[in-house]
């Protein structure tokens, strides 16, 4: 918005001649130019300098404390308030600015002053077209407790030791840069929510122009630290702490990398702020590793599971303790246990159909699409048996020009941190060999980063006079994807009942999918070759 409405639009960029702190040299445009930019992003109205795409370190004032003096025609310096309290105001720092001409100086006097006048409260115009708040998009979806939990979570080092550990994720996302170096050599690469940095060092590698590193937590200093030691690759690397909504970069991204995905790919809604970030920095036709996203699904039994999860509630069943009767909070604590969705690495032989998938494509997809979604379900059963409930897991292609790559956190796959979830009934459904199992999975985002699940099962009639329709058998559940059980436990031993044949693994890394494919959808919705899954 405007300052008033008889001034001309606030300019937010200038091109200078050179600036210097008062005790330094100046930094010369002679090499390359020096720009001035005005900036809303962080809650204040700042100055900020940049030279070869990278911000000057200590070259920020906040013009909610700084004055602007003009020493010439083509001269000005600007100063900063001092921040101590105790003494008389006083100005700590400075610097003198060099315009190219008079009509530069002027145009940056009247900005400096519309800037000075703005009420960040109502949302400024940013250089790239989008508009920032005082709180941001991210604020206004996500509780502030739950994002405070969710930046001091991935600001320790050992959280991230224990990503970067996980070498099938680590070693997919390095195959997948450096196999397609074409895609990133001479290029503008932005990773989002950066982390430690090492995706932005892949980048590197893999003979990116310049890698902008957005990071939100505290991990920014160490991502930082890590990257100042490693100064061949450091010297292209920018690390900019903050939101993805929030920040601005000097140009736009010609890749996107990030690691969004959570448990269930969608937990966390790091996705969403991916998109933003495609939306706000990536150039059309741009390209983003990962590109796309699949949920997998499939009905399961698995019997120890189901008692393991029942048997907890017993505890309330006592009648005697301590002289109190605790049955009657039975009922709430059984409902309780099964509201948890069930994180483990399971045997893919307690499945009880082909998995079915539901797409998620990165380059097309609108973060609104990501605040519910609805996937209507239907399996066949292989063999007859009590369907406990739903098993789900999720995939990732790296779409490079080169070479493509799939990132699997498949049962039976080499396990991941993000192992498979599993969503319990706490009414198992009988079906037969070859019955139709239907239903709903239907999933609502909150502003707790995460979602609540309901989902429905329901077995139709098989046999003689299935035809006439009718559903025999349906058990429905309500989860948090927030709170999940971390059983995390290895596979178990599993011994196949007589009539069950064991399914084939979703065999993802062969699965060639183009760009034009994906333009297509209906060429994703054809069945896996000796998978029976289909994509819909």
């Amino acid at each position: 918005m405007e300052a008033s409405s008889g001034l001309k639009p606030k300019r937010s960029e200038f091109t200078l001649a050179a600036v210097s702190e008062l005790s330094s040299s100046p930094v010369s445009s002679s090499s390359s130019p020096v720009v001035a930019r005005f900036c809303a992003d962080r809650g204040a109205v700042e100055l900020r300098f940049s030279q070869d795409s990278k911000f000057i370190d200590g070259f920020d004032f906040n013009l909610g404390t700084s004055k602007l003096f003009k020493l010439g025609p083509v001269q000005s310096l600007c100063i900063s308030e001092s921040s101590d309290s105790n003494k008389e105001k006083s100005y700590s720092r400075g610097v003198t600015i060099q315009f190219r001409n008079e009509e530069e100086s002027g145009d940056f006097h009247s900005a400096f002053e519309q800037w000075q006048s703005v009420d960040i409260t109502q949302g400024t115009n940013l250089p790239n077209g989008t508009i920032s708040d005082v709180r941001s998009k991210f604020d206004n979806k996500i509780e502030p407790s739950s994002a405070k939990m969710y930046f001091h979570y991935y600001g320790q080092l050992l959280h991230q030791q224990n990503m970067l550990q996980d070498y099938v994720r680590t070693g997919t996302y390095y195959a997948a840069v450096i196999e397609n170096r074409a895609d990133f050599t001479g290029r503008v690469v932005v990773d989002v929510g950066a982390g430690s940095g090492i995706l932005s060092l892949f980048a590197a590698q893999a003979g990116a122009k310049h890698v902008y590193a957005v990071e939100a937590s505290e991990m920014a200093e160490y991502a930082r630290k890590l990257i100042a030691g490693n100064p061949t690759l450091g010297q292209r690397i920018t690390v900019i702490k903050g939101k993805v909504e929030e920040v601005e970069l000097p140009e736009k991204a010609d890749i996107l990398i990030s690691e969004p995905m959570g448990t269930l790919l969608v937990n966390e809604r790091m996705l969403e702020s991916y998109i933003i970030a495609r939306d706000r920095f990536l150039v059309p036709n741009g390209k983003m590793f990962p590109s796309v996203g699949r949920i997998h699904m499939a009905p399961f039994s698995d019997e120890y599971l189901f008692v393991e999860i029942a048997n907890k509630a017993l505890f309330w069943q006592q009648q005697n303790y301590y002289g109190v009767d605790l049955t009657p909070l039975y009922g709430s604590a059984f409902q309780g246990y099964f509201s948890q969705p069930v994180v483990d690495a399971f045997d893919p032989r307690l499945l009880v159909s082909p998995p079915m998938s539901h797409v998620i494509d990165f380059n097309e997809v609108k973060e609104e699409d990501l605040y519910e979604i609805d996937i209507p379900l239907k399996f066949i059963a292989s063999v007859g048996t009590r369907v406990h409930g739903l098993a789900c897991w999720f995939d990732v292609l790296f779409n490079g020009s080169s070479v493509q790559r799939w990132l699997t956190t498949a049962p039976g796959a080499p396990t991941t941190h993000w192992y498979q979830i599993r969503c319990v009934l706490s009414q198992p459904i009988y079906v037969m060999a070859g019955q139709e199992i239907t239903g709903r999975l239907h999933m609502i985002a909150h502003n707790a980063q995460s979602y609540t699940i309901y989902l429905t099962l329901s077995a139709k009639m098989w046999g003689p006079g299935a035809e006439q329709g009718g559903i025999l058998q349906t058990s429905s559940c309500k989860l948090d994807l927030k709170e999940p059980y971390y059983r995390m436990s290895q596979p178990q031993p599993y011994t196949m009942a007589q009539d069950q044949q064991p399914h084939q693994l979703l065999q993802v890394q062969d699965i060639p999918i183009h760009t034009e494919d994906l333009e297509e959808p209906e060429l994703l919705q054809q069945p896996l070759e000796n998978s029976g899954a289909q994509l819909q």
